[in-house]
């Protein structure tokens, strides 16, 4: 099979994972203690403020191959409200994304002290996203497309994501909604309108529990994640297993799997005839450290498709960093809500 074929199969399979995720894309950043980022609702729930930096780059053997980068931080104002703010670019090839979110979230507990976690948590995040197609350089072809402009195009829209998130003891289950506002863009039109859908209003559910290993310093945290697009029903599943190693009091290391699929395949065919069809998925192995207000984590994805455009992994780090602690910890293994 040559490049150029193998370069098309590859378009069609990542289209269903990349392309319909406008906004921040959602990959397995929220393992690396960075709930935030995909869920509003977490914004200043910890007892601690937190700020999170990623950089994500994937196959560092192709050229313009998808990136994204991130920087957010999230504390709590008075005894239920929690504040943050969100701010990313993405590209992938000739077409990028850059926007930043502003976020309010109110936290209703439930406990009669901290001995408890029952914390039920609402959010909004509104976003400013500006997408840029840079049609530069197509014209240079040898049968150039007299339609094609040599320019950038850009088109810049709002929308808004909501949320809820519940910790009760070791549990936790976080519901968002994002892009909730009907948006049509028309970023891919020259001088023939060619509206793309104005729904991509998409359902990110998470659930896990986090359980200790006897008296010992280990912990075990199975976790999923389920989202699915709306208009097009597009749908992955994610199924985790984190592991926690306690060395003394301010120092955690942890580690784990993510297994993520969809669940629609893409049909394509290597000879002309024979029609396939396969599913994209990914195995993430990560792992980081806790040390006293610190957070520094790195994971990697491999692609595990038969037809893939690179045998390269997807690179992803993650620093993060407390600060301000607010009360003492709850009295529970509940991570995402307990700082060191």
């Amino acid at each position: 099979m040559n490049f150029k074929k193998l370069h098309v199969i590859f378009l069609v399979l990542l289209s269903q994972y990349v392309f319909s995720q406008e906004g921040i894309p959602v990959y397995a950043d929220y393992l690396s203690d960075n709930l935030y980022l995909v869920h509003p609702a977490m914004a200043g729930a910890a007892n601690a403020n937190k700020i999170r930096l990623t950089a994500r780059k994937q196959w560092f053997d192709v050229d313009n191959a998808p990136n994204t980068q991130s920087a957010n931080i999230n504390f709590r104002v008075g005894d239920k409200t929690g504040l943050g703010g969100i701010i990313f670019k993405d590209e992938n090839g000739r077409f990028s994304q850059t926007g930043v979110y502003i976020t309010a979230a109110y936290h209703l507990l439930f406990s009669r002290d901290r001995t408890d976690l029952n914390m039920l948590s609402f959010g909004v995040s509104g976003g400013f996203i500006q997408s840029n197609l840079d049609l530069r350089g197509l014209d240079d072809f040898a049968d150039p497309d007299p339609v094609i402009l040599d320019r950038v195009q850009k088109d810049s829209y709002y929308n808004v994501d909501v949320g809820l998130s519940y910790n009760f003891l070791e549990w936790y289950a976080h519901f968002t909604v994002k892009n909730l506002l009907p948006t049509t863009r028309d970023i891919f039109n020259n001088n023939t309108p060619i509206q793309e859908s104005n729904n991509q209003r998409r359902y990110v559910m998470s659930l896990g529990y986090l359980f200790g290993v006897g008296a010992s310093a280990w912990s075990l945290e199975p976790s999923a994640m389920y989202q699915v697009t709306e208009q097009t029903q597009e749908a992955s599943f994610d199924a985790n297993m984190k592991v926690y190693r306690d060395l003394g009091e301010v120092t955690t290391l942890w580690g784990g799997l993510s297994y993520r699929r969809n669940l629609d395949g893409a049909q394509f065919s290597e000879d002309g005839t024979e029609v396939t069809s396969q599913n994209l998925q990914y195995f993430t192995p990560f792992l980081g450290v806790n040390y006293k207000k610190w957070m520094v984590g790195y994971t990697y994805s491999y692609q595990a498709n038969s037809v893939v455009l690179s045998d390269g992994g997807f690179h992803q780090i993650t620093l993060g960093y407390d600060f301000g602690k607010r009360k003492e910890r709850w009295n529970c293994k509940c991570p995402a809500v307990n700082s060191k």
